[in-house]
Formats: C-alpha cells, structure tokens, sequence
C-alpha cells in the first residue's frame, strides 16, 4: 500500500490518545445543563402534580403505541403520552400526508386536554425520527449516523437535528426518541450504523451539536424534546449481541460508553432512554444486571451525579426483561429511576398493576411524585401547555419534511474511498458507463433500517417519492444516453453485457435493510460479506478484469470483511446508508458544477480478516487493514495489492451452530432444485421465480424481509443445499446435535414428501416427513428440530455431507424454508421431535 501516511498517522495518534484519556475516566462527571431551573416554573409543576389523583400520575407516567390506545382512552386514563414505532402511521396509512399526522396529534391532544383533572396535563407524542423524520412519507432521510460519523462536521449534525426537528414539527410531533450516542465496539450489532463511531471523542463531539439542532431553545416553532440514548453501554455487548451484557470496568463504561452523555445533558436534553442491556462490571466484581431495573446507573449516576432533572423513559416493553418482571408490571423499574414506561400493548393492565403496587407500598409516592414532577417539567419548558400541534406554523407542511439540498450535502461528505488504484477520478461526464449490482436503483437498501419501517423492510422505490436513488445521480451526471444498468451484468437476453462498449463499470453493492436484532451477526459468523451475499461478488466476477476500471460503491451499515469484493474493484468507497439523496454520490465520481472530492474519514476500523469483528483504536494488537481516520483523496493513489480473501469455513471461534444456508450464510451451501432430471441452481436474484419440472421457488419472508425460499411442489422434486465440498461434523455435534430450522406450510403434502442428509457416494437414505408436513399445514411459522441421529440410523455419514440438507415431495406441497442449520447439544431438547414421530 504506497500512499502519504503522515495524515493518516496524525489521525490515528490522536484517536488513541482521546481513547486513553476516555479509558482513564474515574468519575462519573457533574454536568451544568443550558437549560437552568427556574423557580416560577417549578412551584407551576409542583402545583400540577398536587392537584393529580394517583390514577392520573400513573396515567402520566405510561406510554402507549397509536395502534392500542385511541384518543378516547386519552382522555379517559390520563395518558401523559404515545409513541408510534416503526412502521406504524395514522390511520395504518404509510403513505400518509403531513397533515394526517397533525389531525391524529390534534385528537390526542385535545383528549388529554378534556379529561377531569384539576389541570388538564397535554399529551406528549414521541417518534423514532432515525435519520430525518424518517418513518413518514416523503421525509426526507439523511445518512445513518455511521455515515455522519465519517464526515467529521459536527456543524453538519446540528444542521440535519435542526431540519430534522422541522420535519417532526411538520407532523405535529414534539418529541424525538434521539440522538443514538452509543459507541459501537463489536460490529457484529445490528445497531452499528446508528453508531457516530467507534471513538468515544467523536460520538462526544457530536452529541451536544445534536441535541442542540434537535431542541434548539424551545422558544421556536421547530424545537422538539431530544432523547439521549440508550442508557447506558448499549454499544459494548459482549458479542455484539443486541439486549447483552455489556462486560465493561468503571473506567470504561464512564469513558468509553458515558462519553456522549456529558455534552448531551449539557446542551438540555430533557429526556433519556434506558438501555435493553446488561452491564457486569467483572473487574470490579460488580454485576449491576439491566439498565432498566437499575437505580445505581439511572438514579445515583443519571439523576444524582449527572445531575439530570428531566425524565427517563423506558425503550419498547423494556422494564418487561428486568428479572422478575412483565411486561405490564415492574416496581423494580421504577423504584430504579424510570419515569415514563413505553408500554405498547399492555399498557391498561400495567396501570392497573402499577396502581396495586403503590397502594400496596412497593413503590413509594415519593417516587411516583418525582417521575411525574420531571414529566410535567419537560412539557413545560418545551411549551407544550397552551398549544395545539396545528398551531405550530410548520404543522401540516409537506414541505417542512425535506431539505435535500443538506441531505446531499451529508452525502458528499460521508463517503469514504478506500482503494483508488488507478487514475480514472473524477469521471468525465460522456464517458459511457455501465451500472451493475443490486443497490444501483435500490432506494430501501439505499436508506437501510428504520426508513419508514423498524427493519427497513416491506418498502419499494415508490415508497420514497421525494429521493433520489444512486442511478437516477449517475445518470443526471454522465447524461442518461451514456448508462446502462444491469443488476447482474446480463443483457436482456441472459448474456453478459460486452464490457467492451464502456468506458468504465460503477458496481453497487451491499448489504439488504435491517435493524436491530435482524441485522446482528452471530457470534460464530464470520464478517465475511460474500457469505450473506454472494451476489455482489457474483456481479463484479462477471466485470472485473476485462479491461475497464471498475468503481465499486459498497452500500452498507458498517465495516465488514470485503477483500474478495476489494481484489476485484480498481476504485472502492465505502457509502454506509446514505439515505435519500443518492446524487450525492454521483457528485464525487464525476466531474462537472456539481463535483466535489472525496473527504470523509472512517469513524470505524476496517476488518482485515473475518473474524476481526471487535476492533477498536487503541485495542491491544490493533491491526486493521484501514485505521480508523483513513480516507483517501482522488489524487491519492492506493496499491493494495492482492488481499488475502481466505476465511475459515467453520466460522470464528467455537459454536454449538454451524449455518447450512440462511443470513449468515448463503454462500457456502448454495440452494438448487431439481425434477425431471434438471437442475436449477437457486441464483441471487430474490425477485426471480426459478423453476424446474415439478417444482417452482421464489423468495418470501418468514423472520425477515427476504430471508426464506417458498418451494411449491406439482410433482416429483428435491430442494436442497448442496456445498462444493464435503461437510465434515464433529464427532460432539454427531453425537448429540440436530437439523434445525424454520418453516411455514403453505399447503399440506398430497404424497410423500421426506427430508435427507446426503452425500454423493450414495450414502444415507431421506427419513419419512409427510406427517411432520402435515401436522405444520396452517399453523404460521414453526421451528422444526430433527436429531442427527435419525439420519445416521438411515445410512447419513456426517463426515463426508454433501447435501446436509433436502426436500423431496412426489406430488403437491409448498413451504417456506429458512435459517437451515446444524445446532449442538439440542437433541434432548424439548421442542426436538423424535426420530418415532417420521412417518
């Protein structure tokens, strides 16, 4: 690699000396917020909260989702607030105009105003406006925070929470579950890109700019309450496992975790989100269990020490996972510190319950008394009291939801070029150029999770009628004559386009949407991105190395392991979730008015091998193979040279899992049908149906989007997963281990249908399924377990597999099939069948 590393040497010196000093913390700080108290105001609360009955405390205090409570129920139990999560919109309308959202806000408020308390206390609506007040139509939606992260402007960041406060406000919405201040250490989180960085300084410098754009001085029309969150080590789970536990000494969780948190609360944030994770501080022999159920971090540091004086909120059904409590009742919780407890559904019997528990004294009024104090106080200062949302004068305007001048902005500036090989930057406009790869015209993979649904799932182009996908800004900057696009390098006759007619090929690729819990990685899994999507190495197999350059732009929420994927690219840049302005990049390509240069950083380390999925600066054996701080210029020439793609085939570390096909794996047993004496090998295209004589497959969804093949049978045929070499068991997993995974039947079998683990010596022999079939027929998804043992019983040797897992069917039957894999120690498990129940 021959380029000037003076810069790159500054950044990384810095970083790890910003790293020390945070790792170095000893107490946790005494914050000043710019929001002071203010006596008039105080002895108004006061006076609000001694007029409330304890039915109308409590009724402050909780937190339903628009689908379960009406604005009759409002009014009727007190509700001090709703939310709306992901994917859900008024009238169950995902398309629905700004001033829908403000008819419904009026309705809650106006209820809430109308109930019999001796000072009526206005509902507060909270929503998850991720990137841009993105869960509404026609928002528009800025690059995730991974991507803000790289672009190293917090005057930036204060810009997006202002317009994006604008945008809420436009809804007639007061309140926005945000900034996300964690720092992200394990990249295996499907919450990595909510990240700023790896770096606590970073995540720092840009909280208190955030909360800043988002609140403003709540004496505008387009200030809304701020939320930072979550509370607190949410981006440390061991494993990046989402809802872990957070291993983390004192030093670390203040310095490394709590280091947003100071300038938040100082720039006035008013309300903060728990965390769903754990923290065990091993060291020092401390295991303060979840954050949700803990007064040592939400009182004694958050309230007391940190001196915060708005409120705590609870995340989605959170005080449910403190141990020994539910969903709908937890004293613990709020005994701990929390104030304001989101409890989507069961949110009437929670009051009811919570009701019980403080007659009962397990939760003092004193504590009642406070969390109601800290809420009225927030809707006081934010000047809630008073105001209908529509008085607002942005309330209803559609076109308050957009500033796409910033968001392309953001866009430019977030974009990270890695490799740069040749000199073929910038474009010059003319040049014919052809677009390949399945994120080209992909405005929901452009946009990533938490766009206008939780995981960024169930949504098309059309969904998004104000954005621009990374296609329609190369084709205004080349001039559309000029470009071609092919998703997987085929003409429309099924050949491969003739590279030769091109001066150049813009390859788009990466990962699908996804958030939390979906998008994690599991702990055995490796980083490697062909696994989970072998099609973009496909696609650029299919240009690479005929004589043209060719310009990858990798499209993803965090760094992954992408060195098969960098061999074959001259030019490689790292876009993140670039959200809904794709000409942005189109800007850094080309030449023309509009051309800017590469400036981003990465604000996280880049993996050199699969398994590197915990690597931060300042980490003992730190050894990327881009640092954190890296980012190329277009004159800056890299030479990589050839990188090793090697990565172990049994994944990283020990499990008691080994994939066969499914999200963490697609790459390695590949799926294919056969009848008739054909097969078809399942290819990449999840739009396509592939068929063969008896048998048809499409991709549909059983856990998420896109995650499971629907095999449809009309007569004799096999759907299988088959690997180029043998699989080889361990003798433990042999002995003990089982063929799991999901399905759903669509239609009972008309015949016989059985399920084999095979291997092409002729080996094994399938074992009877026709009943299992059956008795699953209707029932929605199932997870089905059957124990290696039955196999081996029929011949299977589970040291030379071929095919570890098929579906034969001889006459009409369709399932669904995902997440197929080989599980350890679970053959005594109860859900496991018995080899007796295969018939």
């Amino acid at each position: 690699m021959k380029f000037d590393l003076r810069p790159l040497a500054v950044a990384c010196a810095l970083a790890c000396a910003s790293f020390a000093a945070a790792a170095a913390a000893t107490d946790w700080p005494a914050v000043q917020s710019t929001i002071r108290p203010d006596a008039a105001l105080e002895a108004r609360v006061a006076a609000i909260v001694k007029g409330m009955t304890l039915a109308q405390k409590i009724g402050q205090m909780t937190q339903p989702e628009i689908k379960s409570a009406s604005p009759e129920d409002v009014r009727k139990y007190y509700l001090g607030s709703v939310l709306n999560g992901g994917g859900s919109w008024p009238n169950n309308n995902k398309h629905a105009a700004a001033a829908d959202w403000v008819a419904l806000a009026d309705r809650y408020h106006d209820a809430s105003m109308a109930t019999d308390m001796a000072v009526p206390v206005p509902l507060v609506w909270g929503i998850d406006a991720i990137h841009g007040n993105s869960n509404v139509y026609g928002a528009t939606l800025y690059p995730h925070n991974i991507g803000l992260g790289a672009a190293r402007d917090p005057q930036l960041v204060r810009q997006i929470g202002a317009a994006t406060a604008r945008a809420v406000r436009a809804t007639g919405i007061a309140w926005v579950f945000g900034p996300t201040i964690a720092v992200v250490r394990d990249d295996r989180w499907g919450r990595t890109y909510e990240s700023f960085s790896e770096n606590p300084a970073l995540v720092a410098s840009y909280a208190g700019p955030y909360v800043a754009g988002l609140q403003g001085t709540f004496k505008d029309d387009a200030s809304v309450i701020a939320t930072a969150k979550h509370f607190i080590g949410d981006g440390g789970t061991d494993q990046g496992k989402d809802r872990g536990v957070t291993k983390a000494n004192l030093a670390q969780m203040i310095g490394i975790h709590g280091a947003g948190y100071a300038p938040a609360l100082a720039a006035g944030a008013q309300t903060v989100m728990a965390s769903f994770n754990s923290w065990n501080d091993v060291a020092g022999g401390t295991d303060y269990g979840k954050m949700h159920g803990s007064r040592a971090l939400l009182t004694d540091v958050l309230k007391t020490r940190m001196r915060f004086d708005g409120f705590v909120v609870s995340d989605w059904n959170g005080i449910g996972e403190v141990p020994g409590c539910r969903d709908d009742s937890c004293a613990q919780a709020i005994n701990a510190g929390i104030d304001m407890i989101m409890v989507p559904d069961a949110w009437r019997a929670f009051i009811a319950n919570t009701i019980a528990q403080v007659e009962k004294g397990e939760i003092p009024m004193a504590r009642i008394d406070d969390a109601v104090t800290r809420i009225v106080r927030v809707k006081l200062r934010a000047g809630l009291f008073g105001r209908r949302p529509s008085n607002n004068p942005l309330a209803g305007q559609d076109a308050a939801l957009q500033d796409r001048a910033l968001a392309r902005r953001a866009v430019r500036e977030s974009l990270v070029l890695l490799k740069n090989d040749i000199a073929v930057l910038p474009l010059a406009p003319g040049k014919k150029i052809l677009v390949v790869g399945k994120s080209a015209d992909n405005l929901p993979n452009q946009t990533g999770g938490w766009s206008l649904t939780w995981q960024g799932s169930d949504n098309v182009n059309a969904d998004f009628p104000n954005a621009a996908s990374i296609l329609a800004g190369i084709r205004q900057a080349a001039g559309s004559a000029n470009v071609v696009h092919s998703i997987d390098g085929k003409d429309v006759d099924g050949k491969d386009v003739d590279i030769k007619r091109f001066d150049a090929v813009i390859a788009v690729i990466g990962e699908r949407p996804y958030a939390e819990g979906d998008g994690d990685i599991g702990p055995a899994a490796t980083l490697r991105h062909s696994s989970r999507y072998p099609e973009d190495l496909a696609v650029l197999q299919a240009v690479a190395g005929k004589g043209k350059p060719v310009l990858t732009v990798f499209v993803a929420g965090r760094p992954l392991f992408v060195n098969d994927l960098l061999n074959l690219s001259d030019v490689f840049v790292a876009a993140w979730l670039p959200g809904s302005e794709g000409g942005g990049i189109a800007d850094v390509l080309f030449a023309g008015p509009a051309h800017a240069d590469f400036r981003g950083r990465l604000s996280f380390s880049w993996p050199k091998t699969s398994c590197q999925s915990a690597l931060n600066v300042g980490d003992a054996g730190y050894a990327p193979l881009f640092a954190y701080g890296y980012g190329l210029r277009a004159g800056q020439r890299s030479k990589l040279g050839q990188l090793d793609a090697s990565y172990p085939a049994g994944g990283c570390g020990v499990s008691n899992s080994l994939p066969i096909h499914g999200q963490a794996d697609r790459a390695s047993f590949p799926l294919s049908i056969t009848g008739g004496g054909k097969t078809v090998p399942l290819g990449a295209d999840l739009n396509a149906t592939f068929s063969a004589p008896g048998i048809s497959v499409q991709t549909t969804q059983i856990n998420t989007q896109q995650d499971a093949r629907l095999a449809t049978w009309s007569g004799p045929a096999t759907f299988e997963a088959r690997g180029a070499r043998p699989l080889v068991l361990p003798p433990k997993m042999a002995g003990d281990g089982v063929l799991r995974f999901d399905t759903i039947v669509g239609s009972a079998p008309a015949g016989l249908v059985s399920i084999g683990m095979l291997c092409s010596r002729g080996c094994g022999t399938p074992v009877p399924a026709t009943s299992l079939f059956a008795r699953l027929a209707g029932k929605g998804k199932q997870t089905v377990k059957i124990p290696l043992a039955c196999f081996t019983a029929r011949g299977a040797d589970l040291a030379a597999l071929d095919v570890p897992f098929s579906v034969t069917a001889d006459a009409p039957f369709a399932a669904s099939f995902a997440n197929i894999e080989l599980l350890q120690g679970a053959a005594g498990d109860a859900d496991t069948l018995r080899c007796e129940d295969l018939q």
